[in-house]
């Protein structure tokens, strides 16, 4: 076992993000309070590497090399020593090996944050997407092995994270573009708009990036159809209620950026939006 510890340097990576920044619920009290550990132990270990990869003081090279030794330590092939970003993988290790999930829902975030570490961009729809394999789906199917549910939820599941993602990254463009020279905005749709990422910057949508979102959005209501379906392949109740609140969730997002200018401030789930997810959850008790 690997015992050097230069790698992970003095740097601190932390964001300052915790589950009060996320849009949908983290291990909310409609997870089983048997399940809930894990779950928060893989959500801490899903902030580390994402707070790796968006360090604004970290150098693209050192990102990757913290990110390969987090693989290590989950691994088991590296001593996490008495860090907290190394010992959120050691114990997500631990409660994998507990629990019998693959290790592949862990170690797949990991290729999307070394994409975002090299600063990669996105050309297409496709592109993008290929990405939210890798930076989100992987999360909604380490929760339906965690619960012992059939892979016919896979498909369902994907398209719901991967929807997620690219409404989150619609919220953020001016602040990933501004903070960390990032675009998740397909260039190829830019184009095609005729406009450019200087538009992102200019603090209101303008018609031609109003389109360009537009279309991204029509994706997304492709995907929020195909995900309307994950609650009837989940069998535990209280999974299939968390399931359908966030189908609703995501659903009421993409209305609400059709509507408002994410470039002008943060667009927001709201309190009706919350009473809406509440109402779906309830109507999958059975």
């Amino acid at each position: 076992m690997t015992e050097d510890t230069s790698v992970w340097g003095i740097a601190d990576v932390s964001s300052g993000k915790g589950k009060s920044d996320e849009n949908f619920p983290v291990g909310s009290v409609l997870i089983s309070k048997q399940l809930r550990p894990h779950v928060h132990a893989y959500y801490a270990y899903a902030r580390v590497i994402d707070d790796i990869a968006d360090s604004t003081t970290l150098a693209p090279a050192d990102k990757i090399a913290r990110l390969d030794a987090m693989e290590e330590v989950l691994h088991g092939q590296r001593d996490p020593i008495d860090r907290a970003d190394a010992l959120s993988a050691s114990r997500l290790r631990a409660s994998l090996l507990q629990t019998g999930v693959p290790f592949d829902t862990a170690t797949d975030l990991l290729i999307a944050f070394r994409d975002d570490s090299r600063g990669r961009t996105y050309e297409t729809w496709e592109d993008l997407l290929h990405y939210c394999r890798y930076s989100a789906n992987p999360v909604g199917r380490y929760l339906i092995c965690l619960h012992g549910e059939s892979p016919s939820a896979f498909g369902p599941s994907d398209a719901l994270c991967t929807s997620l993602q690219i409404l989150n990254h619609l919220q953020d463009c001016a602040g990933d573009l501004a903070e960390l020279h990032r675009c998740y905005v397909p260039a190829g749709l830019m184009r095609l708009a005729g406009t450019t990422q200087d538009d992102l910057r200019a603090g209101r949508l303008s018609p031609a990036m109003r389109r360009v979102f537009n279309t991204m959005l029509d994706g997304v209501d492709a995907l929020n159809r195909h995900a309307a379906a994950l609650p009837a392949h989940i069998h535990d109740r209280r999974f299939r209620m968390e399931c359908a609140a966030i189908v609703t969730l995501a659903e009421r997002l993409t209305l609400r950026l059709r509507r408002e200018d994410p470039l002008a401030g943060r667009v927001a789930l709201r309190r009706t939006d919350a009473m809406h997810a509440a109402f779906a959850a309830l109507r999958t008790w059975r």
